[in-house]
């Protein structure tokens, strides 16, 4: 078997990555938000706000914009219901921001929140966050009955 050349080699190019728009980071372990701001945004986030408190997250969602997704930890440092932020979101209707939920106690989100988005327990590879959420968004009538 012929290797490739060089020129066709250098040709290739590789198919284009989803935009992962705004994404809001709701972390209170600043390791932890680091390794995620930065895998989202190789994975083509446009931008991440990373939010350590359920304060500043009130504060960053009154400050508006439009945000493609949260990422949410469950227990953060100032509140234990860090989940209770999807149910606000999820009253933006059916063009709300993706939800999704990244804890080390999926046992504590409430089952009806729980089914808002995917949830990812700690530790996870946080190239899987990317994965889900350049995944195709289900849109319509179908996407609201399976939620």
């Amino acid at each position: 078997m012929k290797p490739a050349s060089k020129d066709r080699v250098r040709n290739i190019t590789p198919a284009p990555r989803k935009a992962l728009g705004r994404v809001l980071l709701v972390e209170d372990d600043p390791v932890l938000a680091l390794a995620l701001e930065d895998a989202l945004l190789q994975g083509g986030a446009q931008e991440v706000v990373i939010c350590q408190t359920m304060k500043a997250t009130m504060a960053e969602l009154d400050r508006g914009g439009k945000l493609s997704a949260i990422v949410l930890d469950v227990h953060l440092a100032d509140r234990d219901d860090g989940w209770a932020l999807a149910e606000l979101v999820d009253l933006l209707g059916p063009k709300r921001p993706r939800i999704v939920f990244s804890t080390g106690s999926p046992g504590d989100i409430p089952p009806d929140i729980a089914e808002m988005g995917p949830i990812f327990e700690k530790p996870y590879d946080p190239v899987q966050l990317v994965e889900v959420l350049a995944g195709s968004r289900k849109r319509g009538l179908f996407s609201r009955l399976l939620r």
